[in-house]
């Protein structure tokens, strides 16, 4: 899936060079999104607009509260949510890691919940993982971590806190090997994944021998002291 701001797509003149003109889309789902939009008016409008020209009744939702750390306004977001999917639309919003906002936006009609690891575009990487786990314990839909990925661990450690995806790209596009950094993020999601349906060990205050002193058989156990 790959999602495209509808306010940077050219929808009038078909003959323009567009970003869509490099997307295969019988490989790869659109999902439009309303970036740049700053009330829910505006993020509603952008979303007619997307699924007018024809993009895709999805829509990735952001309804920007800050400009300087592109927060997200929740309140106009729970608002714009309801609307959309009262129109027929496939809703997946952009949130903050807050699990009460998370609920509201999954009672408002949202098909996945995707909140931020760290602000767009900082590579910080996931700073709240324990609101993303009470997220994941909160909501049935799917969660998905949107921004805020720098390296191909930080998106390993999203999808063992249970995210049923990632999605990026400034880790990507700025990376010095783009395409290698890709393949990374590609394996880190998968193992991940891996590692959160195995389950993790507990964790302990103190040392335990990985096997006991002596095996049914009397064997020395691999993990233990002579």
């Amino acid at each position: 899936m790959v999602t495209v701001a509808v306010r940077r797509v050219n929808l009038t003149d078909r003959g323009r060079e567009s970003l869509l003109d490099y997307i295969d889309r019988e490989r790869f789902a659109l999902l439009p999104n309303t970036a740049g939009c700053y009330t829910a008016e505006d993020a509603v409008r952008a979303a007619r607009l997307g699924r007018e020209a024809g993009l895709s009744e999805w829509v990735k939702l952001e309804v920007i509260g800050d400009e300087k750390t592109l927060y997200p306004d929740t309140a106009a977001l729970v608002e714009a949510t309801k609307l959309l999917v009262g129109e027929g639309f496939v809703v997946l919003p952009y949130t903050n890691d807050d699990v009460v906002v998370a609920k509201k936006l999954e009672a408002a009609g949202a098909a996945a919940v995707m909140p931020l690891g760290a602000p767009i575009g900082s590579g910080l990487g996931i700073q709240n993982p324990g609101n993303l786990a009470l997220i994941r314990e909160a909501i049935s839909v799917p969660m998905i971590v949107d921004a805020g990925v720098g390296t191909a661990s930080d998106a390993a450690v999203a999808m063992e806190l249970g995210a049923d995806g990632v999605l990026m790209n400034t880790a990507i596009a700025e990376a010095r090997d783009p395409v290698k950094m890709a393949e990374a993020m590609k394996l880190a999601v998968e193992s991940g994944r891996l590692a959160f349906e195995a389950g993790r060990m507990p964790r302990r205050r103190y040392a335990s021998a990985s096997s006991p002193p002596l095996d049914p058989g009397g064997v020395v156990g691999a993990g233990a002291r002579r």
